[in-house]
């Protein structure tokens, strides 16, 4: 099964972003090629231009103390596993306490960086970081692979803190919806959300079905439109019944 999300507000957006961004990074760098790490690079890059926004780490330091204090009460709920539960209140605890003791604008070290800069001024342009244009990042790629490794790590070191934090509010946040199957009748679907309030839609469908989905929400109702794939023809509205599951995920203190 494919599982399709779709972010409701503009700060699951980020984050989600900042998640694929991290993912890419720590992908290429773990791998041995000079091309690999170039790749890694460029994730770095863009993780530096996403955490420029000023108010990034306040609102997810605000998330994960909201997220506390909602996990907090529920410390002696016989209904409630205590050994998960202290998992995931150490986990917000260390993370929280990683992220207050950061100084300093995010990403900044990379901006910074008269090397980098060097380099990220010509990675727009097509072909730009090619070795006459970039005879030092030609040297550096030419170097040995944990030497490469170690100063990936070392741009990404400072950035780990809000990883980490994004991690916990995602992985709560997919925990936090449940799943429900539904037929989409000739490929269109329709559901009144009867005042939920969600921050997060996944769409599940599965991998044989040659169509994906389509959502748009507002706070009455949530449309689901199945349209056909392909590389070479213009998208549109796949004509047959298909079955998908479907869940609304909302973050501890948001009403659904």
């Amino acid at each position: 099964m494919i599982v399709y999300e779709y972010p409701l507000n503009e700060r699951i957006r980020t984050w989600l972003r900042l998640e694929e961004l991290f993912g890419k990074a720590c992908f290429f760098i773990d791998a041995t090629d000079p091309r690999s790490h170039h790749a890694a690079l460029l994730a770095v890059f863009e993780l530096a231009e996403v955490m420029a926004r000023p108010e990034l780490r306040s609102e997810l330091i605000q998330e994960l103390e909201r997220q506390k204090l909602s996990f907090e009460p529920l410390r002696g709920n016989p209904a409630v596993d205590s050994d998960r539960l202290n998992e995931v209140l150490d986990k917000l605890s260390s993370t929280l306490a990683e992220l207050h003791v950061q100084v300093g604008r995010l990403g900044q070290h990379v901006r910074e960086n008269e090397w980098l800069s060097g380099i990220k001024s010509r990675t727009g342009i097509p072909g730009g970081a090619c070795g006459f244009d970039l005879p030092g990042y030609h040297f550096w790629l030419n170097q040995s692979v944990q030497q490469r490794r170690d100063d990936l790590q070392s741009w990404l070191a400072p950035m780990r803190p809000i990883k980490n934090g994004v991690d916990v509010v995602l992985k709560l946040l997919r925990e936090s919806g449940n799943v429900t199957r539904y037929m989409a009748e000739n490929g269109l679907f329709q559901l009144m959300l009867g005042g939920r309030v969600a921050q997060l839609i996944r769409v599940g469908v599965m991998a044989d079905q040659p169509c994906v989905p389509e959502v748009s929400a507002n706070k009455y109702a949530v449309n689901v439109r199945f349209v056909t794939v392909g590389t070479s023809q213009k998208a549109r509205t796949y004509d047959q019944d298909v079955p998908f599951e479907l869940v609304f995920c909302s973050l501890a203190g948001t009403a659904i």
